[in-house]
């Protein structure tokens, strides 16, 4: 049977790192865990709770399309809480993870053969769905000086549209107000769609991270539950659009994804109230963050961008290979810990990077660091 040009995107190389790890341990090993973005922490305890009695309760069939109304009324206290932005819950679309926001967002947005701006390092799986869409994705190659975020002067010419994360994957970095609001500007001076990405948003260990909407309505944003909430296999998240731009995301939502899952909604409404857990798990990756930034360096792993959010440091490691997909599977083999090979986030300069999660146990970030070390003292 015959395929489709634009389906034919690049495979998610992390993902072949986690199969290398379940084999390694399939096999009897050990393995420290520091390829895969997510916290190793269950749901909140209450969101489990809630679902379980809603279970018994309800049918959990279909809800609204744009999600249930509590959950958006209380994504956007949300927003009053962290940022002191007064939010129309009507413009708050919940979705299946921020993969379904970017879906919907791409989709309304974009048009076929259509050129979107995005940061390299990033999520790789910006350039892949945008591909299976027929629209070109267009790197910018961000660079350490900027702490590996775009700034406006390299935003190429001739794009339909400008993707931003901060806290980034894979670095770990943030924009400051003025600098996520000069790249607003001069998007909406050349008539470029804007989205922000900011599923890393309450995952901060100094300021806390900007909204693109303390600065203007004119974005969409985009952020989940998997990260903060601790809820990534749930898969819900949500997007806050503009308030012209309600009713064709709404009509795409109801048309390609009928509605969110909807106990994922239950369970992410009592979330909202579970700070105090959560909070607890930031200062969990926190000291993880303190363990990482003293032991790397030691290891000798010493060209990172230090990271202001999130739950990864990302890694120049060309004085030590050129081949990152290789060197990452003689860490796995010789060490026992699994790392991601840069390739996923930048397709030009990713073979001599690495990033290093450490959204794990505290006690596995230890070990994995002495591990690390004594494989690159043996390496020589």
């Amino acid at each position: 049977m015959r395929f489709s040009s634009r389906g034919q995107v690049d495979p998610f190389i992390v993902m072949d790192v986690v199969e290398a790890a379940r084999a390694a341990e399939a096999a009897g090993r050990h393995i420290i865990h520091m390829e895969v973005g997510q916290p190793s922490t269950p749901a909140p305890a209450q969101a489990r709770a809630a679902l379980a009695e809603a279970l018994e309760r309800d049918s959990l069939g279909y809800t609204v399309s744009l999600g249930l109304p509590a959950l958006r009324e209380g994504i956007a206290r949300l927003y009053a809480r962290w940022y002191g932005v007064d939010l129309d819950p009507a413009r708050v679309v919940v979705t299946a993870g921020s993969s379904g926001a970017f879906v919907l967002a791409f989709s309304a947005l974009f048009d076929a053969g259509d050129r979107v701006a995005l940061g390299e390092p990033g999520y790789p799986s910006y350039r892949q769905i945008l591909r299976a869409m027929s629209v070109t994705p267009v790197g910018i190659q961000s660079r350490p000086e900027n702490r590996y975020q775009p700034v406006p002067s390299e935003i190429p010419a001739d794009v339909q549209g400008l993707i931003v994360a901060s806290p980034g994957n894979p670095s770990g970095t943030m924009l400051g107000k003025p600098q996520l609001a000069a790249l607003m500007a001069e998007a909406a001076a050349r008539d470029i769609a804007f989205i922000s990405d900011e599923i890393y948003h309450g995952l901060h260990y100094g300021d806390r991270a900007v909204s693109a909407l303390e600065i203007s309505d004119q974005a969409y944003v985009i952020n989940s539950f998997s990260k903060y909430f601790s809820m990534t296999g749930w898969r819900v998240g949500w997007m806050v659009v503009p308030e012209d731009h309600i009713r064709t995301v709404e009509r795409l939502a109801q048309n390609l994804f009928i509605c969110p899952p909807h106990a994922s909604q239950i369970a992410a409404l009592a979330a909202l109230d579970c700070i105090d857990e959560l909070e607890a798990n930031r200062a969990v990756y926190a000291e993880n963050r303190r363990l990482m930034l003293e032991g790397l360096p030691k290891a000798g792993f010493t060209k990172i961008a230090p990271p202001d959010g999130a739950f990864y440091i990302y890694a120049d490691v060309s004085d030590l290979t050129q081949d990152s997909v290789a060197f990452a599977a003689e860490i796995l083999e010789k060490a026992g810990v699994a790392v991601t090979p840069g390739l996923d986030f930048d397709p030009r300069r990713g073979a001599r990077t690495l990033r290093f999660s450490y959204a794990r146990a505290t006690a596995d970030i230890a070990e994995g660091l002495g591990r690390l070390t004594r494989f690159m003292a043996a390496r020589g």
